[in-house]
């Protein structure tokens, strides 16, 4: 459990999506404050998770080969294959984009406008609320990933503390990123603002490869633990 559970918050925490939006949010007027309602927001979504899984389960893991287990695995084997489907579907969609692709006047055009936001985006960050920043971070959350958590978190045996550091490693693990990139931008804002938005316009024209090895890596990894464990041999 507690492997899978640092894998999965290592591919949550470095998920371009979550990243790409919080620099917008930390580049407004109000950017360190929405900032914190981003992360907390995003925390609360990943407690409220496992601790509804430990409710149901009562903190302890149900016996091998038990219906809530299997069950359990089968839910990760799911998930797994899901999360491998969409990172093909997204390789395509890339491959299709380069195919018929703007012209590279065009393409570095768009390279400068994502590592330098409009004015219109400007704004709209300007205008927005810590309510506004909480509900993003709950919308950017990849749910498959923490659903793939949620599942692992049913073999959690609260009876000892290696099960709760590897739940507090996880949440902690996940929100690594966004944690480090608001501390930037506490101790060093005017420098943060500038490095953050070059990092989103890199993530800007990388993510697609970057969504595409995270989701088959972690996929291909869920599969394998799940089917592992349903056959019967571990």
């Amino acid at each position: 459990m507690v492997l899978d559970l640092l894998l999965i918050g290592l591919a949550v925490t470095l998920f371009p999506l979550p990243i790409m939006a919080f620099v917008l949010v930390v580049s407004g007027s109000r950017g360190v404050r929405n900032g914190l309602a981003f992360i907390l927001a995003w925390l609360a979504c990943l407690v409220s998770v496992m601790a509804l899984v430990l409710f149901f389960t009562g903190g302890q893991p149900p016996p091998p080969r038990s219906p809530p287990s299997i069950g359990a695995l089968v839910a990760t084997l799911v998930i797994g294959l899901g999360l491998v489907v969409y990172s093909q579907h997204r390789r395509r969609l890339s491959r299709r984009r380069r195919a018929t692709g703007p012209e590279p006047a065009a393409q570095e055009g768009a390279a400068v406008s994502a590592a330098t936001p409009d004015s219109s985006v400007t704004a709209r960050m300007d205008e927005a609320t810590g309510w506004s920043a909480a509900g993003l971070a709950v919308l950017l959350q990849p749910w498959g990933m923490v659903s793939a958590a949620a599942a692992t978190v049913v073999q959690a045996d609260l009876s000892h503390a290696q099960s709760f550091l590897a739940l507090m490693a996880f949440c902690v693990l996940a929100t690594s990123t966004l944690l480090a990139m608001e501390l930037y931008m506490v101790f060093s804002p005017r420098k943060a603002q500038s490095v953050l938005l070059g990092l989103r316009g890199w993530l800007e024209r990388h993510k697609d490869p970057a969504i595409v090895v995270t989701c088959l890596l972690l996929g291909m990894w869920l599969v394998a633990r799940s089917l592992y464990q349903l056959t019967g041999t571990g």
